[in-house]
């Protein structure tokens, strides 16, 4: 069976890397972009199952990528979490309306961020 595809989109190397090992370690593939623009570029080629989007990117943002991403419909359906420092009060309606599947604030327990992966995967949790 092939393992399921994460797409960490996170310009903060240290923390896209604490989740690579994280993501592994659970069994999953990896993949990573810095921005907004490397996440469509990826898209094109490659697609994840679940994608772990940041919102402050440099050259695109996180809500310009999702809104890009949702107008082709081949990636309309790739379910999204976001991971974000800005509040979800402040966030969430934005997101809402995205489809966006959850909205976690950074900093986060990277526990809970992997129970939410496999949820949005449909896979039982094991934590």
């Amino acid at each position: 069976m092939d393992k399921k595809k994460v797409l960490v989109v996170d310009d903060d190397m240290d923390l896209a890397n604490m989740l690579k090992m994280r993501i592994e370690a659970e069994g999953y593939e990896f993949m990573g972009a810095r921005d907004g623009r490397e996440m469509l570029e990826i898209l094109k080629i490659k697609k994840p199952d679940v994608i772990l989007l940041d919102i402050m990117l440099p050259n695109m943002d996180g809500y310009s990528a999702i809104r890009e991403m949702r107008k082709d419909e081949r990636l309309a359906a790739i379910p999204v979490i976001v991971l974000s420092a800005k509040e979800k009060k402040k966030m969430g309606d934005l997101f809402a309306l995205e489809k966006v599947k959850f909205f976690i604030e950074k900093p986060f327990e990277a526990k809970e961020l992997m129970e939410k992966i496999r949820m949005t995967l449909g896979e039982k949790g094991n934590g």
